[in-house]
């Protein structure tokens, strides 16, 4: 899977990110189906509230003004402009999902309320001022959990991202 994040939403989660400081921040991805399993973040939502240094929890009544306003804006065609899944920062650990983090994703989608056949969770993390380093994972019902692959769309996509380190499996957006 391929999660395109376009300038727009890298430049509102290294604000989010420099604002929220030490304290963990996060929300809501929605976005567009482009084809097969590429999907463009189309916005992110940020929760002032919520995070301490090393917990976040993210308020659904925060976010469903967010979704409302994004599927009004998209005319409800859920097929190809709907909910991602779920972002958070980790300021003091690793851009990983930790072990709560997968068991909470994998009670999302297994949920049959939310009635979602996939989830993404992006962690990300400053890395210096103008530097993110993110991990995307994606969740299913019934599949393990998998690394998803971060794509900067820009101009020049060579200046505002590196490779995905193939240790880590993480990933350094740099931006110009």
């Amino acid at each position: 899977m391929k999660v395109v994040l376009p300038p727009t939403v890298v430049d509102q989660l290294l604000e989010a990110l420099h604002l929220a400081g030490r304290r963990e921040t996060g929300g809501v991805l929605v976005g567009e189906h482009l084809q097969d399993d590429t999907f463009r973040v189309a916005a992110l939502s940020v929760q002032p509230s919520g995070g301490s240094e090393h917990h976040f929890v993210r308020d659904p009544v925060h976010h469903a003004t967010f979704l409302a306003a994004f599927f009004d804006q998209t005319g409800h065609d859920y097929t190809r402009h709907n909910y991602l899944g779920e972002w958070h920062s980790h300021p003091s650990a690793p851009a990983v999902p930790s072990p709560t983090d997968c068991d909470t994703m994998d009670q999302l989608v297994r949920d049959p309320k939310v009635g979602v056949n996939f989830a993404v969770l992006m962690i990300a993390r400053l890395a210096s001022r103008k530097r993110i380093q993110m991990s995307i994972t994606a969740f299913s019902p019934n599949d393990a959990a998998i690394p998803a692959t971060p794509v900067a769309e820009a101009p020049n996509d060579e200046e505002r991202i590196a490779p995905v380190n193939r240790r880590t499996k993480r990933t350094w957006i740099r931006l110009v």
